[in-house]
């Protein structure tokens, strides 16, 4: 009885390995779609990440005066964030639904937390809330405090995006023309510009003047990698 059981197991294997068989690519455009599958989750961020993209290239940051002030460089695991002479400042690692933030001595300084709706920056042992970005239901976004307090209000516009107060007082721009996306402050001065792929609403973070340099990296990494 217990020989019939082990045949039968196997035929039902044998049977499994034919259909699997004949399921397989059998024209060059199947194949062409199974290794472009392949190569799309070969840059995913980590395995099982809520983030559906990747950032594959270096993003050069300029100044005014088009001297780069930071760039932000693609790593196996994330990204790190250096200064025009290519000292690290800060590395991001990516884990499923978060960035863990770490400065160039291994120092934890906090996480970003995200559900693909909102950003949410913890502390370090993520047991407090600092930040809090939502997508609000109109499209536009609005960043908090950790007590819900209104920080900022980004609304979308033709060009981009606006960064308002909350009494409405235009803070920053977020342009993108010609191929170049830009910051600009209230006066339509250039604070930072890059001509490299980077998604427009992440640009918006370094014009969160409540945050360091090295969280608005984090949250603008994090805010690409989900996409708008």
């Amino acid at each position: 009885m217990l020989k019939v059981s082990w045949i039968a197991g196997c035929l039902v294997i044998l049977a499994a390995v034919a259909i699997g068989c004949s399921s397989a690519p059998t024209n060059q455009s199947e194949s062409q779609t199974l290794s472009s599958t392949l190569s799309t989750v070969a840059v995913s961020p980590a395995a099982g990440s809520l983030f559906p993209t990747a950032l594959e290239d270096t993003v050069k940051f300029k100044q005014e005066d088009g001297s780069e002030a930071f760039s932000l460089k693609p790593k196996e695991d994330g990204a790190k964030l250096v200064d025009g002479t290519e000292t690290e400042l800060v590395r991001l690692t990516v884990q499923v639904n978060k960035v863990k933030i770490k400065n160039a001595d291994d120092e934890v300084l906090g996480y970003i937390v995200t559900d693909e709706t909102k950003w949410k920056l913890e502390n370090p042992e993520q047991s407090q809330e600092l930040f809090l970005l939502r997508r609000q239901a109109d499209g536009d976004y609005k960043l908090e405090s950790g007590t819900d307090e209104p920080i900022y209000r980004i609304k979308q516009r033709e060009y981009g995006y606006e960064l308002e107060s909350p009494d409405q007082q235009s803070l920053y721009k977020v342009k993108l023309k010609d191929g170049k996306l830009s910051l600009r402050d209230a006066g339509d001065r250039t604070v930072l510009s890059t001509r490299d792929d980077l998604q427009p609403l992440a640009m918006t973070a370094f014009g969160f003047d409540v945050m360091s340099l090295e969280q608005q990296a984090a949250i603008a990494y994090a805010i690409h990698l989900v996409g708008e």
